[in-house]
């Protein structure tokens, strides 16, 4: 595991800045205590990271999950209760791991992967433009339409524009410039800039900035900054540990909660799974089932000790690609450098400019949805791009699982639509002593979806027609279908209509009844 070290090392520090100001950020907008989103981002680095089967995946406290624990929080009577629903949450996720539940993940279009992963991309960039210009009402991580400040992504954008703080802006602008100078430049020069990387070279800039700046008339307000607990002594952190209440372990909302917790996170994470490895470069397949039972394991821990439910996290994932994480230490010393900074810096954590780290997102949020993937969805077709658009359009005008859910609703219908096309051929051959001779080749799999179109079909057919219907290559013939032609053979005698079946049992005109013919054929329904 520790063999790519040279590349996992560097790509951890970065892991780390993002992960830090969205761990803080979406306990926030949880309703949560800050330092819960902390215990989440440590459980998911070590102890998520250490048990998953994947190589580049990052766990974490997740923005999809924000919406959820901000309610059952206050409904639950406390956030003691609430924790209890975390820890039961994992165990039910560990029962879905055992019942191999993780295949789900293999059903989702691979149109609607990659929307879900360009729409991840625009809404990081959307998100970050306040931040970057020093806007900072909305908790980093609330990655909602409608956001827990009242506002929308595209009101709290304008709001920024009337509010820019010198500083931030100074230090974010900065910040991208370096980041994108190492990138395209430096890298290519030196190992040593490869070594080093740029996110951490913009993130000293921004602290020497605010230590330079302090009281001037450039200073970074407080609110601008990162802002992790710094307790004064060892008793005062560990006093920020919170603890299950299990007293209320009989209550039904407490349950209702944790299974929705489990199936929320489940899907989240096997979502983030299968859009991971299409981005890993080694194309590389995580065993889903074994992702399952890692984050039950991770949730458990989490809910014990006091911190937030955690999944797998497509943002802090793709920073880990993008900065050349080649296995899953990356994601396991991320963990270690959050837990040893809250303890030994947060003071100089604290010092860290959120607009800094902002330009470090806007680089992630960039390559997630770069303008020429549209340009090759569309290329693709129509059956492609417009479930891709729809999960994009989803993600960014409602949030994250509404998205991919309207995108699958709409990939569903392309299969129907196509399914519907594709359920015959029709071969009209001649017309000899009067008759229309056509021929229906029936496709592989003929089923309830198809009803409409073979219907249509056949009431279209006109008198003294000769049909020969050809089943020989269908291997499923849904009974559905078989009582359309039951229904029509009564219409086929008063329209003059002879129907021919051709079947791998051999050929039969006009037979009595296709219930009882199609009973005997081989292979069919």
């Amino acid at each position: 595991m520790f063999k790519n070290l040279k590349s996992d090392l560097p790509s951890s520090i970065v892991v780390f800045f993002v992960a830090l100001p969205l761990c803080l950020g979406i306990a926030l907008a949880s309703g949560a205590p800050l330092f819960s989103g902390l215990i989440a981002g440590i459980v998911g680095g070590i102890v998520v990271g250490s048990l998953s089967g994947s190589a580049i995946g990052v766990s974490g406290p997740a923005a999809g999950l924000a919406a959820i624990v901000l309610t059952a929080i206050g409904a639950l009577g406390g956030f003691e209760n609430f924790l209890l629903a975390v820890v039961l949450g994992g165990i039910i996720q560990i029962v879905f791991g055992i019942l191999k539940a993780g295949v789900i993940g293999y059903y989702f279009p691979s149109s609607v992967i990659k929307g879900m992963l360009t729409g991840i991309g625009i809404i990081i960039i959307l998100k970050q433009i306040p931040h970057f210009f020093g806007y900072d009402a909305d908790p980093e991580g609330d990655f909602a339409f409608f956001q827990v400040d009242g506002e929308t992504t595209f009101s709290e954008i304008f709001k920024t524009m009337n509010a820019i703080s010198l500083g931030s802006t100074i230090v974010a602008v900065v910040g991208l410039g370096i980041l994108i100078l190492w990138e395209k430049v430096l890298a290519k020069k030196s190992k040593i800039f490869k070594l080093i990387q740029g996110p951490l070279v913009a993130v000293i800039f921004g602290i020497v900035f605010f230590s330079l700046t302090d009281g001037t008339s450039m200073a970074i307000a407080s609110e601008n900054l990162v802002t992790v607990p710094a307790p004064e002594d060892a008793s005062s952190f560990l006093a920020q540990f919170t603890f299950p209440n299990f007293a209320a372990i009989t209550n039904p909302e407490i349950w209702v909660t944790a299974f929705t917790i489990a199936l929320v996170a489940s899907l989240e994470t096997l979502l983030c799974v299968e859009a991971t490895d299409k981005l890993d470069p080694e194309k590389r397949v995580t065993p889903t089932n074994r992702e399952l039972l890692a984050q039950g394991t991770g949730n458990i821990l989490s809910g014990l000790i006091g911190g937030l439910p955690i999944t797998q996290v497509i943002v802090r994932s793709s920073a880990n690609i993008q900065s050349g994480g080649k296995s899953k230490a990356s994601a396991i010393i991320h963990g270690f450098f959050l837990l040893i900074s809250v303890i030994l810096i947060p003071t100089l954590l604290n010092k860290i400019p959120l607009s800094v780290l902002a330009a470090i997102l806007l680089v992630v949020g960039y390559k997630l949805a770069k303008p020429s993937l549209f340009k090759k969805m569309y290329q693709m077709g129509w059956k492609q791009f417009l479930p891709f658009t729809v999960t994009v359009g989803g993600i960014i005008f409602t949030d994250l699982l509404v998205g991919i859910g309207l995108g699958l609703g709409v990939g569903i219908i392309v299969i129907l639509f196509k399914s519907y096309q594709n359920s015959h051929f029709l071969h009209i051959q001649d017309k000899s002593n009067g008759k229309h001779k056509i021929k229906m080749t029936l496709a592989e799999e003929v089923t309830f979806f198809n009803k409409g179109a073979i219907l249509k079909e056949l009431d279209s057919l006109p008198r003294d027609t000769y049909l020969e219907l050809d089943v020989r290559q269908t291997r499923y013939l849904d009974n559905d279908i078989i009582e359309i032609l039951e229904d029509f053979a009564y219409k086929a005698k008063e329209r003059n209509i002879d129907i021919k079946i051709i079947s791998e049992g051999g050929t039969v005109e006009n037979p009595p009844s296709f219930i009882e013919y199609f009973k005997l054929l081989p292979k069919t329904a």
